[in-house]
């Protein structure tokens, strides 16, 4: 997987970064799609392809200030794809940004981190 995938922050939509000869594996903003599936389903799918030939090492920093329910299954979604990719000997760590006085931010991650068998840091900020 050569091709990186960028999509640009919008008001409901978060910026992606997922550049894996930079190493660079982000999502950032608030995530508040109309249809979460329409959006998260082409970063799954990229995820899907990366995940056939990985970089040894992949971090992916998430650093999002709200996301809906629906957005939260996907991200879950696409999480379980890291998850596969450490099953298979990579090296794998999620990275969750929360501003220090978000607590809401702080537990949603911490509940994700429940459902992953990946190596998962809480970062506030």
């Amino acid at each position: 997987m050569d091709q990186p995938l960028i999509i640009p922050l919008t008001e409901d939509k978060p910026e992606v970064n997922l550049d894996p000869q930079k190493n660079t594996f982000e999502i950032s903003g608030k995530s508040l799609p109309e249809d979460a599936r329409i959006f998260y389903d082409p970063i799954i799918e990229w995820f899907e392809n990366y995940a056939k030939d990985p970089n040894e090492e992949t971090i992916f920093n998430i650093k999002l200030s709200y996301f809906n329910s629906s957005s939260a299954r996907k991200i879950v979604e696409l999480l379980s794809i890291l998850e596969k990719i450490k099953e298979d000997g990579n090296e794998v760590r999620i990275s969750w940004h929360y501003k220090s006085y978000d607590d809401i931010m702080m537990e949603r991650g911490e509940e994700i981190k429940m459902v992953l068998d990946i190596p998962f840091d809480l970062e506030p900020y």
